[in-house]
């Protein structure tokens, strides 16, 4: 008897309910249809996703990644290109690292709630006459040893970073700014006032204080934040100590040893020091036993294991270490010369470097580096640092100094460039402040002077501008125009007025015209954009405003 297959009912009163529309849309003649189509056994990962995982990651890794940080960093910082590859590195792992201890943490948590929740309710409890549960004991003879089992998951060290370089080329910027990007409780301490316990100053351990109070008094998100120990190079041990005792050199080095490796400290919530109550802001400054914050007295044990130690300071004299070091044994008329850069195509330096570094830098220019990018351990021990210290600190990154070029970029480039915070300053008396091309490289020319970075920019505006800042607000004046004249303090800043609009867009375009045809085309360097239009339409394509 031949079999005789039926449709079933509900599935003809699913589809009499589907909508008109989607009946309408529907070809069941189309060649390219088939029951079996949505359900297949491949993904094909090169399509766009659909739906509301479109926008996830087809990997299934976290968003956050350190080419992101890097990204995230070149909006606030110029140039530094391997420093901020490192610091990105380093400080994401890190974030990736506490994840994984807290994780576990909740899970033993879950474990213990568990493990007494069965201890309350007993099987005999839950089954009256159950015979009594007995754990069996293997029998071993007297010659065998009980087997050891180590469970302990697998742990991750973690990865103290030494930032060295000159002042004023960003190193704490880079490292509030990834702090700030995380979310993790930072703090920031000078080495300078360190000393050793017992002496005039403060204690080393300091600066778990000041993160656990940056944290709000939580212990747990303080045990995962990050500490920057700014000054490094400051707590060395000094050449000589003419027969005084060192007391804030070595000893205090030998304190932070614990503190960086890992360890338990008991840290008390000591009130913080009030102006007296007539100085303004004597009664608004917070203490302990505030809304969220400690007691009195209180005390917090700490366990540093997990908080992430940055380094920095400018380590003054350790380039002519490096330089004797790798410059050993060169004599003669081919001896290699002690320089601020060294050029990349000597091999002889290119073996010292310890990491990989391409031909080409930024711009398709030479690749010149730091000689502190050469440094080794044990240069750092013949600076003044102890072995058991340095030897904690296994990630060794530079920072550059800051050329004409970077200045110019540092003025017009950055999210909190000086340009436009001098513009708004302007701005809020109801006047325009404008900079030329020739202005702005006079500029980074002045502070070149200074020695101090980019600190140095500040220094020089202050100079340039006081007279039109006090003169230009009340004042009939509605436009300021810094010229490269001006800036080479040959004139005043030029002033215009409501109906001279016209006149100041026209000076402007003058001076332009002038800076192109003199500097446009620079002689064996490629075309760059130097006007203050390019710079600032630059920043405009990369979302500043």
């Amino acid at each position: 008897m031949p079999l005789i297959l039926h449709a079933p009912p509900v599935l003809l009163r699913c589809t009499s309910s589907l909508p008109r529309r989607w009946l309408s849309t529907f070809n069941s003649s189309s060649s390219d249809f088939s029951f079996t189509s949505g359900y297949s056994s491949a993904i094909d990962t090169n399509t766009t996703i659909k739906g509301p995982l479109g926008d996830a990651s087809l990997h299934g890794a976290h968003r956050l990644t350190p080419r992101a940080l890097k990204e995230h960093l070149d909006k606030f910082v110029v140039g530094q290109r391997r420093a901020k590859r490192v610091l990105s590195t380093s400080v994401y792992y890190h974030y990736r690292r506490i994840q994984q201890v807290r994780q576990r943490q909740e899970e033993e948590e879950e474990l213990t709630r568990v493990a007494r929740a069965m201890d309350v309710h007993s099987l005999e409890d839950e089954f009256p006459g159950q015979q009594q549960t007995m754990h069996y004991q293997p029998d071993y003879g007297r010659d065998e040893f009980l087997p050891i089992h180590d469970h302990s998951p697998l742990t991750l060290e973690k990865s103290n970073v030494l930032c060295l370089g000159p002042t004023g080329v960003g190193k704490t910027l880079m490292i509030r700014t990834l702090a700030r990007v995380l979310e993790v409780p930072f703090s920031m301490s000078d080495c300078t006032p360190f000393t050793q316990a017992g002496y005039v100053g403060e204690d080393a351990d300091v600066c778990i204080h000041r993160l656990l109070a940056a944290s709000n008094w939580d212990v747990r998100r303080a045990e995962t934040g990050i500490i920057c120990l700014d000054e490094f190079d400051k707590i060395a041990k000094p050449k000589s100590t003419h027969g005084s005792k060192d007391i804030s050199g070595e000893g205090v080095q030998q304190a932070l040893l614990k503190i960086i490796e890992g360890t338990t400290l008991q840290v008390s919530a000591k009130p913080e020091r009030r102006p007296p109550s007539g100085l303004p802001g004597g009664s608004t400054v917070a203490g302990p036993g505030g809304p969220g914050g400690a007691n009195k007295g209180e005390i917090f044990t700490v366990d540093t294991s997990n908080i992430l130690f940055i380094f920095t300071g400018a380590f003054i004299g350790l380039d002519k270490v490096i330089m004797d070091r790798v410059s050993k044994g060169s004599i003669g008329f081919n001896a290699h010369v002690r320089t601020n850069g060294v050029a990349l195509e000597d091999e002889k330096f290119r073996g010292y470097t310890p990491f990989f570094t391409p031909n080409e830098g930024e711009g398709g220019k030479k690749r010149k580096f730091n000689p502190l990018e050469l440094a080794e351990p044990g240069d750092l021990i013949n600076f003044g640092l102890i072995p058991e210290i340095v030897g904690r600190i296994p990630v060794l990154t530079a920072v550059e100094k800051l050329d004409e070029e970077m200045l110019v970029r540092v003025l017009t480039e950055p999210r909190n460039c000086l340009i436009k915070q001098y513009e708004q300053l302007f701005l809020m008396s109801g006047i325009e402040l404008r900079f030329t091309s020739g202005a702005l490289w006079e500029i980074a020319k002045a502070a070149m002077k200074m020695e101090t970075g980019a600190r140095g920019l500040r220094t020089v505006l202050e100079r340039l501008l006081t007279d039109a800042m006090f003169e230009a607000p009340g004042s009939s004046i509605k436009y300021v125009l810094v010229t490269e004249a001006v800036a080479q303090k040959k004139q005043p800043p030029l002033y215009f007025g409501r109906g001279q609009k016209h006149q100041f867009h026209g000076a402007i375009s003058e001076e332009e015209a002038t800076w192109a045809s003199y500097h446009g085309q620079m002689p064996e360097e490629k075309p760059v954009n130097r006007s203050y239009e390019d710079y600032k339409e630059k920043g405009k394509a990369a979302g500043f405003t």
